[in-house]
């Protein structure tokens, strides 16, 4: 086994198998996928292509307990196809409730995950996922009313298990240092839980995505609903696991506003 680990060395803000990456039991969560409104493209990596109209989804989730802690977590989703037709999901915004979380997720696979307040309620008349940031300021809202049993195909085509995810890690430095863009594949193994009755714990009704506050400095709202197409509620396990490189760029930093391409003349 090769443990991956962060610094400081003799004391890691994480570590994980590498071969088993990050493990996860007792979640549930909310999701959502519609039609994007408007352009987005710029926030697509090149190698990466969105569908027409762009397809999105928004999953708000409580991890019960995972290899690096219990954690919230909200992340914006949109559905691409890489260069050889190969289909995934990209991950533009990602926030979580717990430092090792986006430490791993930044450092390992370059998600652009930013803390903040995260919260997933069962009250009597919905399942609520809220995502706020500052805590007071709430950014994104998922609704959904668990009414009935969730097809498995459904929850499949927006969230299937094994499916490819890409998230664009980016690694700054000084003047003078090299820097790095890389488009990082990575895996996400999904089960639903089971009841004690045998049933899969997925669950589909009316639901909502809106935006109650808009943040320039958090812009998930530019994930805007156009078609709303399902929503979901449901409770699982789950593996992540750090897939490949599929492009890297250097640049040589020349300044703290400004980079060349390495080997180039400043």
């Amino acid at each position: 086994m090769v443990t991956m680990k962060s610094t400081p060395l003799d004391a890691p803000l994480f570590q994980m198998d590498s071969e088993r990456g990050i493990e996860y039991w007792g979640c549930r969560a909310v999701m959502a996928g519609f039609t994007v409104r408007g352009d987005i493209s710029d926030l697509v990596p090149h190698g990466l292509h969105l569908d027409s109209p762009a397809i999105g989804a928004v999953l708000v989730a409580e991890y019960g307990a995972s290899t690096l802690g219990p954690y919230g977590e909200y992340v914006s989703l949109l559905r691409v196809v890489d260069d050889d037709g190969v289909d995934g999901l990209y991950v533009p915004y990602i926030y979580v409730t717990d430092d090792a979380a986006m430490a791993a997720g930044r450092e390992v696979l370059g998600a652009p995950k930013k803390l903040a307040s995260i919260g997933v309620e069962v009250r009597p008349e919905a399942v609520v996922g809220t995502l706020g940031r500052p805590s007071e300021c709430t950014l994104a809202s998922v609704v959904v009313s668990p009414v009935e049993r969730l097809p498995a195909e459904i929850l499949d085509a927006f969230l299937p298990s094994g499916t490819p995810f890409y998230s664009l890690r980016h690694l700054p430095g000084p003047p003078g240092a090299t820097q790095v863009h890389e488009l990082i594949q990575w895996n996400c193994d999904l089960a639903t839980r089971k009841d004690a009755f045998g049933d899969d714990l997925r669950f589909t009704g009316p639901g909502s995505v809106t935006y109650p506050s808009r943040s320039a400095v958090d812009p998930v709202h530019r994930l805007e609903v156009d078609a709303f197409v399902a929503a979901a509620y449901f409770e699982f396990d789950m593996r992540l696991t750090a897939g490949k490189v599929i492009w890297s760029e250097t640049v040589a930093a020349v300044g703290s506003w400004q980079a060349v391409p390495a080997g180039a003349s400043a």
